[in-house]
């Protein structure tokens, strides 16, 4: 028996990095997996490799109103129902606040705060409809404190902690538990500790990376997707049955260093 046996989970960004974990983990535990994403090879390799009965590949921009009702649709018509979603697709942008052209800004406020805004208004009617389930939003480490370069971002990401909190309250009544995930350093396409620390050499990976996680992290390395995806895992299985409204942080240490307030 999985975790998530006769779930349906529609997942965003699961074409690679931490929303392919995620689809891949939930897929292994039992739950038929809606791999959702703008890159549509990488997407689509995944559902075939997961299998046609297991996942399905759908085209989605979170930013479009448009894309998350095909989305919605498709993933009906394929599985029957939704009853869990992982808003997971972000990007991230690295500028000075006073440098920030306001397109840059409102390119990641589309994706990462629209984008999870759309999703929940999308998806939790059909998750009610189903009987109740879970909602996973992917906060970030900066949505609990600021850093440098990341303006838009950690912007984006304190708004997902709002949104998650409200969400949590409004459908809790629906049998829908709302909770957020806020990872750290995470080695995935995204990750450039170069743009952060002028030290940390020209390159993300080999040496230059582990030397540079090992100095700022108190567990001296960098974060695995597959261990984010644990986490979200945890909290859309039963296991986290009392718990919603709540940020999980996955950072190996590093806020245990800075103040969030």
């Amino acid at each position: 028996m999985g975790k998530l046996d006769g779930r349906v989970v529609l997942v965003t960004g699961a074409a690679r990095g931490q929303g392919e974990q995620e689809a891949r983990l939930f897929a292994a535990e039992g739950a038929r997996v809606v791999v959702a994403d703008v890159l549509v090879e990488q997407g689509e390799a995944l559902a075939r490799e997961l299998g046609e009965s297991v996942a399905r590949f759908v085209r989605l921009d979170v930013g479009s109103e448009e894309d998350w009702a095909a989305a919605v649709a498709e993933a009906g018509e394929a599985f029957g129902k939704i009853d869990g979603l992982v808003n997971n697709a972000g990007i991230l942008r690295f500028n000075e606040l006073v440098d920030t052209p306001l397109a840059e800004f409102e390119q990641v406020v589309r994706v990462n705060m629209t984008g999870a805004f759309l999703g929940i208004r999308a998806v939790a009617p059909q998750i009610e409809a189903a009987g109740g389930g879970t909602i996973v939003n992917t906060s970030s480490y900066t949505g609990l404190t600021g850093m440098p370069l990341v303006g838009a971002y950690a912007a984006t990401k304190h708004a997902v902690l709002g949104l998650t909190k409200v969400a949590a309250m409004e459908l809790a009544g629906k049998g829908i538990r709302v909770n957020a995930v806020c990872p750290g350093a995470v080695d995935t396409a995204m990750t450039n500790p170069a743009l952060l620390d002028p030290d940390a050499g020209p390159t993300t990976s080999g040496a230059a990376l582990e030397a540079y996680y090992r100095k700022l992290l108190p567990m001296g390395r960098i974060g695995r997707p597959e261990e984010v995806a644990a986490l979200v895992l945890f909290l859309t299985c039963d296991d986290s049955s009392y718990i919603t409204g709540q940020p999980f942080v996955v950072d190996g240490g590093w806020l245990a260093g800075v103040s969030p307030f």
